[in-house]
């Protein structure tokens, strides 16, 4: 597991946001590390919501020079195709993100729709168990509430393995620390999300 404020070969402050590289994103880090080799200027970035892509996507045109559009699912079609042209002939990466494959995204201009078919493309995983670990940590660290060790694990036990749910939780047991000045034990983490209804209220082991 690494955490790096700038990938590659970049250097700077915090102030965009850590990215924690893990086998979940691995591929698309080194496939953005080695954009002089590109054969095609052009690369698809995508993942899900949360995932960082955003974060990797401003680095890579910091580091790079390259042109970045994010969100490229809803931008113009014209805009996209013009930007293709440009990259191809001034030999400047660019790079589009989404959270869907290009060959899902829905596009009117068949020239544009059969380039972004042939794109490199490469995709962020939603966590793998040492990013989970990782995120579960720095999210809950970040907003200074203390916590018991053994938290991280017992909530990766119990919660989806997604960016969505991590922050969702990660969140919630923020709050409640933040408002009750209290330290987030597991009892207390069991509490606050059974009562938000993520998880189910079970009745109390019978006595042995």
């Amino acid at each position: 597991m690494r955490q790096i404020s700038l990938p590659f070969d970049w250097s700077g402050g915090q102030g965009d946001g850590d990215f924690l590289a893990s086998e979940a994103n691995a591929l698309a880090v080194r496939h953005l590390d080695s954009w002089r080799d590109w054969p095609v200027m052009i690369t698809v970035l995508t993942g899900p919501p949360l995932s960082g892509r955003s974060t990797l996507g401003r680095h890579f045109a910091q580091m790079s020079g390259g042109e970045l559009i994010d969100d490229a699912e809803g931008t113009d079609e014209h805009h996209l195709f013009h930007a293709w042209n440009r990259a191809q002939t001034d030999r400047v990466p660019l790079l589009l993100i989404g959270q869907s494959a290009p060959t899902l995204w829905t596009i009117a201009l068949p020239d544009l729709r059969s380039r972004l078919a042939a794109v490199p493309h490469v995709a962020i995983a939603e966590p793998d168990e040492v990013l989970a670990h990782a995120l579960v940590e720095r999210q809950l660290s970040r907003a200074g509430a203390p916590f018991v060790a053994e938290l991280p694990d017992w909530l990766l036990r119990r919660i989806e393995r997604t960016y969505g749910a991590i922050a969702a939780v990660t969140r919630l047991l923020n709050e409640a620390a933040l408002s009750s000045g209290r330290k987030i034990s597991v009892a207390m983490a069991k509490e606050a999300l059974q009562n938000a209804g993520i998880l189910p209220i079970l009745p109390p082991e019978p006595n042995n």
